[in-house]
């Protein structure tokens, strides 16, 4: 193999060393004249090799210096003096940089090559010493001393032994690397002299510059030779090694394995020297991206080791696999990379505004978080929780929120999630086993710091698998989250910079410790102007450009649409709007693709043709409600609905039947209801023999339908007492409130979304207890003004509001009015 001079020469030919085997001439070829050989030589700097006497190698020459060189020797006595440079990576030498002893080479043929460098085949001649640089322009010219070889002394029993040694060496060297040595220890054995048969040897033996250079400057041939032997001994080891490591590797293997026997090689080399040697290209890939992710110390510590295991295995086993799986999880997590906040409130606000109508205590909490993010960068992301029935939109909430910061967003849902391992991740020891559902979230955004949505937290069930419920706390705890420890991974990572938003349609089955981690914001429902106001905004140009229309085809009015609410929706969210809007959308889609020009005008009347009859009526309460019944008001996870309460007499002996599939709680309030009403008979005007002589019978219709909580007491008083007075309630009259036995009305939940409901179904009036009327901050003004709230803090105060006869209301509000308060016992 041949090289460049200016990078590396090579010999002619192959013998012991792979690499380079320079070519000795043979006795029968011999010159034994000495030289004549000038004082005066061009020198000619080699790059990584030492040149003995009696090679004979090729030699590119490119530099324009060593070309001057080689032209002066050709033009003179064709002799040339090759000295070693000390450092290879400079590229033009001076005096300095060479060594001062070299060897003289003749030049024996000369070819120029077509892109201007010389081909020379150089002869190693003889040693020589410079002793004096002479110039250095156009080349290095040097005075040189010969250094002739000495003359051996008699044979004694130590070279005869150096030399069979020497032999005997580079025949097990040939040997053990399986090459022909035949010929060459012909050569090697026709050589007597000592100082001769180590240049020979040192010329293919693989050495170090500096170990090379060393030989050539030993001017006692045994010495040379002895030092040769110590070079073949430390050569015939490694020999021996890399057969054994070869025989090694081949042992473990099988025929599919035959693509990886350098692999093998190379896993073997290592064992045997104690080191790690040099990744290969995969494996170097993945520790530099190992290294530029950005872990923490305990973090990289611990990928590190796993590393070390998987450098040390078969790429073929199953761990290795599972090890290599893990380090990918660990190389494309986000461990530094974050989302840059946007921090102008104002198109925060503009953004948010854009998304969504109303809601906004909502984006007033958004806006707070943005405010002190910007004014302190180190705050933790809030958790946030909306509570609301379906369709008010807390789902595409998140989504706005996740636009107005600037932050990637991601959702998941937990509805019906049984396994703690979908929060916590499963352990590397089972068979496919990955992380968390948060840990494959926050690689899915790319970022530290996304918006995370967990729809429908109040659906996670539990099982033998365990309670995912529970694994969410360490998630959902700003206290605790920043070393969030995933099974899979098994290392902390930190979750403060993630802002959570769950959503949840009721609070009643959400653990309270989860509960007490997270900030409720509640989204009630919407009015009917506000669901006009998002159909005309947002809902209707949606459904025009998803049906392939134009929005100059379609013409709907803001009163349409009303009815459309009105008349086939009855919700507190705009899913069913939603799908009403695109039925009609699509039929008139159907008339534009059969022909028909648009615009497209719908109207009242034709409002029936395109969705049907109405689903519901424009109210439903009746036009007069007999005695024994009365209208609640109650609380759903869809929103408010109303609650026809029935109550009717039997012959009996004062028994209390409650039918309507209700709950134990809905059943007290019925008892309670009972006492009050006997309690009071005298002042309601109610014949003592009804409650001895009667059974009652107290029905709630729909009553496939469970039902159950405080809300019902007051509605269940007033219907007893309308039955057994024989008096009818108002019929645009609707109320809700828990009771007690001392005659108290105590507040409930779900304010707005009852009084939604009553308005929706046409009531002008509602009882609710009066320390609810807080609650009524979150109705808007123009709802409020469409219907009376009237607050009560006792049950006295019900039935006078409550009776549609004016005068049986006067008569009973006096009586009870003029009844004593038991008078207080002494102490």
């Amino acid at each position: 193999m041949e090289k460049e001079i200016d990078q590396q020469a090579a010999p002619e030919a192959q013998a012991p060393e792979a690499d380079a085997t320079p070519v000795a001439a043979g006795p029968e070829t011999e010159d034994t004249s000495q030289p004549d050989i000038p004082s005066e030589l061009p020198v000619l700097p080699v790059r990584d090799i030492v040149v003995f006497n009696y090679m004979i190698l090729p030699l590119f020459v490119g530099r324009d210096k060593s070309v001057q060189a080689v032209d002066a020797a050709l033009n003179g006595s064709r002799y040339i003096l090759v000295l070693t440079q000390k450092d290879e990576k400079i590229d033009e030498p001076g005096a300095d940089d060479l060594y001062r002893v070299g060897t003289v080479g003749m030049i024996m043929r000369m070819l120029k090559m077509p892109d201007g460098r010389l081909k020379v085949l150089v002869q190693g001649l003889t040693r020589a010493r410079v002793t004096d640089f002479v110039s250095s322009d156009p080349y290095l010219l040097a005075k040189v001393e010969v250094l002739a070889e000495r003359d051996p002394k008699e044979a004694t029993l130590e070279q005869e032994a150096m030399m069979r040694a020497a032999r005997e060496q580079s025949e097990k060297i040939l040997s053990l690397r399986g090459m022909a040595s035949a010929d060459i220890m012909a050569v090697l054995n026709s050589v007597n002299e000592p100082g001769r048969l180590a240049d020979l040897v040192a010329s293919n033996l693989r050495m170090r510059v500096e170990e090379a250079q060393r030989l050539l400057e030993c001017e006692d041939p045994v010495e040379r030779l002895r030092l040769v032997n110590d070079q073949l001994v430390k050569e015939a080891e490694v020999a021996t090694m890399q057969a054994k490591i070869q025989n090694m590797a081949k042992e473990g293997m099988d025929k599919a394995q035959k693509d990886f026997f350098l692999r093998e090689q190379m896993k073997a080399i290592r064992r045997e020297l104690g080191e790690g040697g040099e990744e290969s290209d995969d494996l170097e890939e993945l520790k530099e991206a190992l290294d530029k992710v950005g872990m923490p110390k305990e973090v990289k510590k611990e990928t590190d080791k796993q590393l070390k295991r998987l450098v040390s295995m078969h790429p073929d086993s199953s761990e290795a696999g599972v090890i290599r799986t893990y380090l990918d999880w660990m190389v494309e997590l986000p461990w530094k990379k974050m989302s840059k906040d946007r921090l102008d409130i104002k198109e925060a606000k503009r953004i948010l505004d854009e998304d969504h109508f109303d809601l906004e205590k909502v984006k007033e909490r958004i806006l707070e978080y943005l405010s002190v993010r910007k004014l302190n960068p180190a705050m933790k992301g809030p958790i946030l929780c909306f509570v609301g029935p379906p369709g008010v939109g807390k789902t595409s909430l998140g989504r706005s929120i996740a636009r107005a910061l600037g932050r990637k967003f991601v959702r998941m849902s937990l509805g019906g999630m049984r396994d703690e391992a979908e929060i916590r991740g499963h352990r590397r020891t089972y068979i496919g086993s990955m992380p968390g559902r948060v840990i494959q979230s926050i690689k899915q955004a790319g970022t530290r710091n996304p918006v995370i949505m967990l729809d429908e937290i109040d659906k996670v069930g539990s099982d033998f698998r365990g309670d995912p419920s529970s694994a969410l706390l360490e998630v959902l705890d700003p206290e605790q989250n920043n070393t969030f420890s995933d099974h899979y991974l098994n290392v902390p990572f930190d979750l403060s910079k993630v802002m959570f938003i769950c959503t949840a349609n009721m609070l009643d089955t959400i653990p309270a410790p989860l509960l007490d981690r997270m900030e409720l914001i509640r989204l009630p429902g919407y009015t009917e102007q506000e669901k006009v106001k998002i159909g005309r905004r947002y809902i209707l140009p949606r459904q025009i450009e998803e049906n392939g229309l134009a929005p100059a085809d379609v013409s709907i009015s803001d009163l349409v649409l009303a009815r459309v609410i009105r008349d086939y929706t009855r919700e507190a969210g705009l899913r069913n709007f939603e799908r009403e809007v695109g039925s009609v959308c699509r039929k008139l889609a159907r008339r534009k693709a059969e022909g028909e020009e648009p615009p497209f005008r719908v109207t009242a009347a034709a409002l029936e043709k395109l969705l049907g009859p109405a689903r519901f009526m424009d109210d439903e309460r009746e036009a007069d409600l007999p005695p024994g019944v009365a209208v609640g008001l109650a609380w759903t996870p869809v929103g408010g609905v109303l609650l026809h309460i029935e109550a009717a007499t039997t012959p009996g002996k004062g028994a209390l039947h409650l039918t309507g599939k209700l709950g134990e709680v809905m059943k007290e309030s019925a008892q309670a209801a009972m006492t009050y009403a006997k309690s009071r008979a005298k002042e309601l005007g109610i014949n003592s023999d009804a409650f001895e002589k009667n059974d009652i019978h107290i029905h709630v219709p729909a009553g496939a339908t469970p039902k159950d909580g405080p809300s019902a007491g007051v509605t269940l008083v007033t219907a007893l007492i309308s039955l057994l007075t024989n008096t009818p309630v108002c019929n645009d009259l609707a109320m809700t409130g828990e009771i007690t036995l001392r005659g108290r009305v105590l507040p409930v939940g779900g304010i707005k979304e009852k009084i939604l409901a009553a308005v929706a179904a046409g009531m002008k009036q509602v009882i609710i207890p009066a320390k609810n009327m807080k609650d009524l901050l979150d109705i808007p003004k123009d709802l409020r003004g469409r219907i009376k709230v009237m607050p009560v803090e006792r049950i006295d105060e019900v039935w006078p509001l409550a009776c549609a006869k004016p005068e049986v209301a006067a008569a009973a509000a006096a009586a009870i009015d003029a009844t004593p308060e038991p008078a207080a016992k002494p102490h």
